[in-house]
């Protein structure tokens, strides 16, 4: 285990087990597809596309487990890929089945996120990576205006999670810097906050296609 990697507060050793809080509270993104899954069967829009993203909701609590665990460069890619992976899927299933956009523009919204995450990659060692995961939260945020102005059912859900995962970046952020008063750190914090955020968004998806399966019966 040479090659472990020390990032966080509450790892004190290479061993398994030496991140307990960081490893555990990945359950919240595991309760978050559970969640979705059930509100998404019973609302019956439980599609193809919707199934897909909340396994991948569920790959990222698992991804980031192995990293909390075994934090070594290949189980980095595991904790980072699922959650870029989500994001990109999330945004193509909003602008085309809630905005009701054609292809091209639900391509051109992934891009643009996708653009906006490598263009703050150079900054990644400031506020301890925070600014890498400002472009994931532009897109609860961006969303969450038109959702609000545009949308009657779960007209603030977004917003919502946006104002969430600010917190959680939050806690995110401070983890290193308390550490020497807080020996767990707080990163924790992050997991559950953002789990939260999983589900908060992805339940929006749903009851807005709920609300178009509804309206085309009628």
């Amino acid at each position: 285990m040479t090659d472990v990697m020390d990032v966080y507060c509450e790892r004190v050793g290479p061993g398994l087990l030496a991140e307990p809080l960081n490893a555990v509270s990945n359950i919240s993104f595991l309760l978050a597809a559970w969640a979705a899954w059930v509100l998404a069967k019973r609302t019956g829009t439980l599609s193809a596309g919707v199934r897909v993203l909340i396994a991948i909701a569920a790959s990222v609590g698992i991804g980031s487990i192995l990293w909390h665990t075994y934090p070594t460069s290949l189980t980095l890619i595991l904790d980072i890929v699922p959650i870029l992976i989500f994001i990109i899927w999330y945004i193509w299933l909003y602008t085309r089945n809630v905005i009701g956009m054609r292809s091209l523009f639900a391509v051109a919204s992934v891009a643009a996120f996708l653009l906006g995450t490598f263009l703050v990659i150079p900054y990644s060692d400031v506020l301890h990576g925070a600014l890498v995961y400002v472009p994931g939260l532009m897109v609860p945020l961006v969303l969450g205006v038109f959702h609000a102005r545009e949308r009657i059912v779960a007209r603030f859900t977004l917003l919502a999670a946006a104002g969430v995962y600010m917190a959680a970046l939050f806690f995110r952020t401070i983890d290193n810097e308390v550490c020497p008063v807080l020996p767990i750190g707080t990163h924790y914090l992050w997991h559950i906050l953002i789990g939260l955020v999983t589900y908060l968004v992805m339940r929006s998806l749903i009851l807005s296609t709920t609300t178009q399966v509804g309206a085309r019966v009628r």
